[in-house]
């Protein structure tokens, strides 16, 4: 388990309502549509990072993290194991408060890297199942 129940709790309510959806599409058949149109319903400021940078649930998108001109408190990655430590070390340099892997999506070096630059982290799980149970 990569992030413990605090560290989700935090992510979720603590660090700001800014994040950015990397991998988030117009494609509705994906995951990450669906996330982020959870993430919306909770609150959230949910922004689009692909390279086609398109609009998705009203929001701007954006080619890469370093395009965005507003800060970003919590980078939630829908992108596979080989790129998301990329996109990490990516939030680390844009000044994120916080990297979230989605299921699926585990590097351990990225974790320990993440951490310690001082982000809260969690890997391997899905703000969209997490979000309903802290009541």
């Amino acid at each position: 388990m990569y992030g413990d129940e605090a560290t989700v709790r935090k992510i979720l309510t603590g660090l700001g309502d800014t994040w950015a959806v990397v991998g988030l599409s117009s494609n509705r058949h994906r995951a990450a549509y669906g996330v982020a149109q959870v993430l919306q319903r909770f609150g959230k400021r949910v922004v689009p990072v692909h390279p086609k940078a398109e609009t998705v649930h009203g929001e701007r998108g954006y080619a890469s993290l370093a395009d965005i001109p507003f800060e970003v408190d919590v980078v939630d990655v829908f992108v596979n194991s080989e790129l998301a430590g990329a996109v990490a070390d990516e939030a680390v340099a844009e000044g994120a408060k916080a990297v979230w892997f989605q299921l699926d999506v585990v590097d351990e070096a990225a974790y320990e890297r993440t951490r310690a630059a001082g982000l809260d982290m969690v890997m391997d799980r899905c703000p969209a199942i997490e979000i309903p149970r802290l009541g």
